[in-house]
């Protein structure tokens, strides 16, 4: 498979995860934004070229069928004789908050994303939630300015390396964060005033995520900030959201890539494309649900999206 003008370039982590939440658990599962995001873009035939690092631990089976699926592993290192990054997390019964257990770094301690040469064309490119001075170096890699970069990130990096998360943020297109981190970033309680905040900071796009209350989309055009609602589609049982902000990223760079526009009407479809991946994540453990989800589930559930927003104006007179 080769790297073509639709293909997505993705810099994340691989890694294992364990899993505790109050509907059960499980032990060093697959997981990672990388991971996800490669998932949820291969669900759309996105080809995604994943740049990242994994230790000896990490079965090749597990990359063969990540390869099988669409996405494009040459550029994820193996370290042999050291050990994969390792998350574990408990999940409060709200799902919304969770407790970090435990992190092992591992491989990622030493991590140099090197962006193999037939990829440093890619015009879609995705930068995962890691180091923002890596995140810098990979833009420094690629030849030319992509058609699109969105950037990731969380509050860890604004505690420790603010400025050159900053600086990295002043290079990218679309930014996605969620509420308490653009309320952390901006310095502002309102999300309005946030958003503006972080809009002159030089991204065109915002993304807030609040998890089951929906994204926010923010744009700054030539008339002022406009923006854009969607909620998360209400579900019966969420299992594990762990990966669900990355699947929603993987969805939402997935489907601009596949449609080939950058305009506010398709960043609009995108976050509702991937909201509806997102929801898949959740049902499963790790990416059980987001590996398995077909063309036919996926439309249902837009259609669902479609259903639950749609709404007829009605004219009303008022008396006064």
């Amino acid at each position: 498979m080769s790297f073509d003008s639709s293909s997505v370039l993705a810099v994340g982590t691989v890694a294992f995860d364990t899993i505790q939440t109050p509907f059960g658990s499980r032990e060093r599962i697959v997981g990672g934004a990388g991971t996800y995001i490669g998932w949820s873009a291969s669900t759309l035939g996105v080809r995604t070229g994943l740049v990242s690092v994994v230790g000896e631990d990490f079965a090749q089976e597990e990359l063969n069928r990540m390869q099988n699926a669409g996405m494009l592993v040459e550029g994820i290192e193996r370290k042999a004789g050291e050990k994969s990054f390792f998350w574990s997390g408990s999940y409060h019964m709200d799902m919304n908050g969770r407790d970090t257990l435990e992190t092992e770094l591992n491989v990622l301690a030493d991590f140099k994303p090197v962006i193999p040469e037939e990829w440093k064309g890619a015009k879609w490119l995705m930068l995962g939630n890691i180091d923002p001075n890596l995140q810098a170096s990979v833009l420094d890699q690629l030849e030319g300015r992509p058609e699109l970069v969105v950037l990731d990130t969380m509050n860890f990096w604004m505690d420790i390396a603010m400025e050159p998360l900053k600086a990295v943020i002043a290079r990218v297109d679309v930014l996605t964060i969620n509420d308490e981190e653009a309320r952390q970033l901006s310095g502002e309680r309102s999300l309005m005033k946030a958003a503006r905040c972080i809009l002159n900071m030089g991204p065109r796009y915002l993304i807030i995520k609040k998890g089951e209350h929906g994204a926010l989309l923010f744009h700054k055009g030539a008339d002022g900030v406009e923006y854009f609602f969607c909620p998360a589609l209400p579900l019966e049982e969420v299992v594990d959201p762990t990966g669900a902000g990355d699947s929603f990223a993987g969805g939402f760079i997935g489907h601009l890539a596949s449609v080939g526009k950058t305009d506010f009407e398709a960043m609009k479809e995108a976050v509702v494309v991937g909201s509806a991946l997102a929801s898949f994540t959740c049902e499963s453990f790790g990416t059980e649900g987001i590996s398995s989800v077909d063309s036919g589930a996926l439309n249902a559930r837009l259609h669902q999206f479609r259903k639950m927003t749609r709404w007829e104006e009605q004219r009303v007179a008022v008396a006064l």
